[in-house]
Parts: C-alpha cells; sequence; structure tokens
C-alpha cells in the first residue's frame, strides 16, 4: 500500500474513532443528567402498616359502599412495609429514550399514525418486560436496588402511606381542573389534540400528600407482582410480592379516558405482560385476534422504587 494512501486509510479512522467517542461522551452525559435527576425525584416512603384492598367497607365517607366495582380487591387485609424510595412522576419517553441509546436499541417508535404521540414530556408507554429491563438498567447504573414497585408498595405509596384515599390527589377526591385534567386540557397540550393521552407528566397539578404525581391518573401503571385474583387472602402480611409465577401482571390505576371509577387507588388492572389482548374469560385463546393484535402501548406507564431507607 503506498505511503499516501496509508497515511489516508488512517486519518479516516482516526476521524471516526473521535466520532464514536464524542458520540460515547454525549450518551454518557445524557445518562448521568437521567440518574441525577431521578435521584432528585426520588421520595422516601416511610414504611409502616395499613389495610390493603378496597376500604370502602369501612370507611365512613362512602357510607362504606365499596370505592371499586371488581372483586379482587374485596378482601381487606394488613400489610406491612418495610422503607422504600419510589419516583415521584411516571418516566418518561425522553427518560426512556436516554436509556435505550445507552443499550443501543432504537427509540420507542409509532406507527405512521401514531408517530406524533410520543412527546417528550409525556409517560413512556412501554410493556411490562420494557418497563421492568429500564429499571434493571438503573440498578446496573448505580448500583442501587431498583425495580418495579409491588402492589402492595405502589398502594401504599398512593394512598399517601395507606391513607384511606380513593383517589391519589392532593386531597384524595377527584376534581376534573383542579387536581385533574380536564379533556380540553389534555388536547391543548398533547400532540394531535388527543382527548385520550396521558398529560405532560408532574405539571400544573399538585401531587398527592406524600408528594406523588399522577398515580394511576395518567395511564396505567405497571407493578412488579403477577395477578392472582385470590391472592389477597392468602397474601403474607410482611412484603408481599406477590405469586411467584403467572401469566398476566398487574398493573394499577386506569386508562386515562376510563370514568373515575376506573381510578381508585385500589382498583387491580391485570394484562398481559407482552400486551397482546387479553383472552376473555370462555373465548377460544387460540383465535388470531388474541395471538397477532396487541393493546396500544402509550397507555401503559411506569415508574421504579429502591429498597431501603437511604440512596447513598
Amino acid at each position: 500500500m503506498k505511503p499516501r494512501l496509508i497515511l489516508l486509510v488512517l486519518s479516516v479512522l482516526s476521524l471516526v474513532a473521535c466520532g464514536d467517542g464524542q458520540a460515547d461522551s454525549k450518551n454518557q452525559q445524557a445518562v448521568d443528567a437521567l440518574i441525577k435527576k431521578i435521584k432528585e425525584n426520588l421520595v422516601c416512603v416511610k414504611g409502616g402498616s395499613f389495610q390493603m384492598g378496597d376500604f370502602g367497607q369501612i370507611d365512613p365517607k362512602s357510607d362504606k359502599l365499596p370505592y371499586s366495582v371488581n372483586q379482587d380487591d374485596k378482601y381487606l387485609h394488613r400489610v406491612t412495609l418495610d422503607d422504600f424510595y419510589i419516583q415521584d412522576r411516571q418516566v418518561t419517553y425522553s427518560d426512556f429514550n436516554v436509556y435505550a441509546k445507552s443499550i443501543n436499541e432504537p427509540a420507542i417508535e409509532y406507527n405512521e399514525q401514531e408517530s406524533q404521540r410520543n412527546a417528550s414530556d409525556l409517560p413512556a408507554g412501554v410493556d411490562w418486560y420494557k418497563a421492568n429491563k429500564y429499571c434493571q438498567w438503573l440498578s446496573k447504573q448505580t448500583g442501587k436496588d431498583y425495580s418495579l414497585p409491588t402492589e402492595a408498595q405502589w398502594e401504599y405509596a398512593a394512598r399517601s402511606r395507606g391513607r384511606m384515599m380513593p383517589y391519589a390527589t392532593d386531597d384524595g377526591k377527584l376534581e376534573p381542573g383542579k387536581n385533574y385534567p380536564t379533556r380540553s386540557e389534555r388536547m391543548e397540550v398533547t400532540p394531535q389534540s388527543d382527548a385520550y393521552s396521558p398529560f405532560p407528566v408532574a405539571e400544573k397539578y399538585p401531587p398527592n400528600p406524600l408528594g406523588l404525581y399522577q398515580m394511576g391518573l395518567n395511564g396505567y401503571e405497571w407493578v412488579s407482582d403477577w395477578y392472582d385474583k385470590g391472592y389477597y387472602e392468602k397474601s403474607p402480611e410482611h412484603n408481599p410480592k406477590g405469586p411467584d409465577s403467572g401469566t398476566l401482571k398487574v398493573r394499577r390505576g386506569g386508562a386515562t379516558g376510563e370514568s373515575s371509577l376506573g381510578l381508585v387507588t385500589v382498583i387491580r388492572n391485570p394484562y398481559s405482560p407482552d400486551l397482546s389482548l387479553k383472552v376473555p374469560e370462555g373465548a377460544d385463546k387460540d383465535l388470531d385476534i388474541f395471538k397477532k393484535r396487541k393493546q396500544s402501548a402509550k397507555i401503559n406507564t411506569f415508574r421504579c422504587v429502591i429498597a431501603g431507607s437511604s440512596t447513598n
């Protein structure tokens, strides 16, 4: 190879290497900034005991009528939790895509019809597996025990340490325009004027008394537990983690298009972890409609927790 050609090849390789180094450096800066933001937005949840489940039956404010229309949350049972930290807001598309880039995966993409819906400050819509991997990635980056919250941790935090709060708002009530966005407000701040889109995270409306924003009010939120409709009757008291196995994962809260009944802090919404359509009872699970179609990811959101009483 001629000396001039060798010099040219070496110059090109040097430029490529420098370019890769700059890209890696920028990506690491984004990762560092994300971790710093997450730490700043963690809320310490002091452990304690509470009655988990539909507490309407013992709440004088509801005339002792249930808050939930479901049956799988009716068994009130005492749960005692250790201290933990939880993110005060849902993971956004911007957050999630920093993670995706760091592991050389594509940013979250939608089909053409929905391509404008992933505004950076909206909660990231993902299946359970992606949510779980994100929290695991945070563990590797920080050396801390990040994970999806257990179902018990989620409810305890949403109810501000187990208080009798039907909704995870500032006062336990749901009042559109005061502590919960109206449909017209969603249309004003979301791409494509979507009245049923999740709202930007931690904006405009106050958190619950514990300092947590929009828990269960801004899309379903994944938790770590497998679903068992009868689990409450056999749940251990201390730090329950759900069944060892299952086919559905628990989501808490509700979709933004649901009525107020679907947004209460005690409601359980199981679904396929990969968002495959849930097969109705008695239906043929082998039908193509259940095999090939999936629920839209945009209404399935999450936040992470850290076990323990210190983040240092």
